[in-house]
């Protein structure tokens, strides 16, 4: 080696140090916000589609109590026209069902059923007049049956 030769005095190569684990780079913080507010959405949906649903689940225990305690009694027909009644003013608040009655009752719940079923119409006539008359003149069975369809086509 020659003692002026420029090139003998150079290091080696060295490459440079690794960027360590913090602080990340900028696509990794854009990633972790919109996982963040991803989940946060998700969170709040789920929160809200189960608040707006709660009463449908005490409606659906309310109803079971009804069925283990059917029978052809006025005060039985009331209590089923009652909850009804109670689903259709959560539900529907905007047509005031609590001040409905007869006719416009029937019609109101004939009107929130699925593909407009009219074969329901004699059941439910007679389940919306039965606390009025002597002698309730629909069965608790059909009465039930009717309820239980009506309840959940009102899902949200």
């Amino acid at each position: 080696m020659m003692p002026d030769d420029p090139l003998s005095q150079l290091r080696d190569i060295h490459l440079p140090q690794t960027g360590g684990f913090w602080p990340p780079a900028p696509g990794w913080w854009v990633l972790a916000f919109a996982l963040f507010t991803a989940i946060a959405a998700l969170a709040w949906l789920v929160h809200r589609h189960r608040r707006r649903n709660r009463w449908l689940k005490l409606a659906r225990a309310e109803l079971a109590d009804l069925e283990r305690t059917a029978s052809k009694e006025l005060v039985w027909f009331t209590q089923l026209n009652t909850l009804l009644k109670r689903i259709a003013r959560e539900r529907y608040p905007e047509e005031h069902p609590e001040a409905l009655s007869g006719e416009q009752w029937a019609a109101c719940l004939l009107r929130h059923l699925p593909d407009g079923r009219v074969s329901n119409q004699p059941v439910v006539e007679a389940l919306v007049n039965s606390p009025w008359h002597p002698e309730p003149m629909a069965e608790p069975d059909q009465a039930l049956a009717f309820a239980r369809t009506w309840l959940e086509a009102q899902k949200c």
